[in-house]
């Protein structure tokens, strides 16, 4: 008889799964935005606040889709950084910092002031530019006193046109409007939810043993043959399992709205609160728990833009 097959159970795509070094993600913006002719912003941060649903119309005919409610805050441009390619890849030669607020500069804590980097002298060796942004917590719904303080690149136009676009908004505030717009697709990156050490079951999702395989039920089994004397990497063993940095690609945007009424349940959103401003709604699900810091960045892959014609929002 032919030997029955199916695919394995349990992905070998992110490995090792170990936890991220932060609670906010870190972005790699090479090869964003490089098709631009203008100089830009490659994303924007806000925090995941909940989920709902939305009816828009397509096609002639209404479709009901569940959305992800980010709250997007305004961000506070703290300054930018210079980097130089080398052979290991970029290296940062020098910042720019901006006068920060009272209020921000008691919550950054740590995150010192350096020298200014005189760019008009040192022009030739910059090869790319990133804006250094801090969030505004208390600009949000999340009751938090420390801001996340991360880097978010600049993509279209020369180096000269990055610098100044990024000059103009030094020390200023930057919104979503400022990046995307109802209809735009994003890559989102987040931390997923955290699980602490589990079992190869749920970590791997491998098949649960019979009563004959010796009382034990939620093993591997097998972890190798007796030479090599070594375990292989891909056997499913127990370990860490969640809060990991993952990134979904081509998410869209359906709505970018000030007026928080719109989207407010009576009471707030449950574990969150209510939204005082700004909101975003991604079609679909996105990675984290709630009041986890969500990274909007621009397509990697080649999308069109797909205008949204909302027709109702449930609340």
């Amino acid at each position: 008889m032919p030997k029955k097959r199916r695919p394995r159970r349990g992905s070998l795509q992110y490995w090792p799964r170990k936890r991220a070094k932060r609670i906010y993600p870190k972005v790699n913006w090479k090869n964003k935005g490089m098709d631009d002719k203008k100089p830009r912003l490659l994303g924007f941060a806000a925090y995941k606040a909940g989920m709902t649903h939305v009816q828009y119309i397509k096609n002639g005919k209404p479709v009901t889709k569940a959305v992800t409610v980010l709250d997007s805050s305004p961000c506070f441009v703290c300054g930018m950084r210079f980097y130089q390619k080398t052979f290991n890849g970029l290296r940062s030669i020098g910042e720019s910092w901006s006068k920060i607020p009272k209020n921000l500069e008691k919550k950054l804590g740590k995150y010192e002031v350096k020298k200014n980097f005189d760019f008009e002298k040192n022009s030739e060796k910059v090869d790319a530019i990133r804006l250094i942004i801090c969030t505004q917590p208390e600009k949000s719904g999340l009751h938090k006193k420390k801001p996340e303080l991360f880097e978010i690149g600049l993509g279209g136009g020369g180096i000269k046109e990055q610098y100044e676009y990024a000059k103009n908004l030094l020390g200023k505030e930057v919104n979503v409007n400022n990046v995307f717009r109802p209809g735009d697709f994003c890559d989102v990156t987040a931390i997923t939810k955290g699980h602490g050490f589990t079992g190869a079951v749920k970590r791997f999702g491998i098949k649960i043993q019979t009563r004959k395989d010796e009382q034990h039920h939620r093993h591997p089994g097998s972890v190798g043959s007796t030479t090599p004397r070594k375990i292989d990497w891909r056997v499913p063993l127990p370990g860490q399992y969640g809060f990991f940095q993952r990134t979904e690609y081509n998410k869209r945007i359906i709505m970018i709205n000030d007026d928080s009424k719109k989207i407010n349940p009576k009471g707030g959103f449950i574990n969150y609160g209510l939204i005082p401003g700004q909101f975003i709604l991604v079609e679909g699900s996105v990675p984290g728990p709630k009041k986890r810091l969500i990274m909007l960045s621009m397509p990697r892959r080649k999308t069109k833009y797909e205008p949204v014609e909302i027709k109702y929002i449930f609340r």
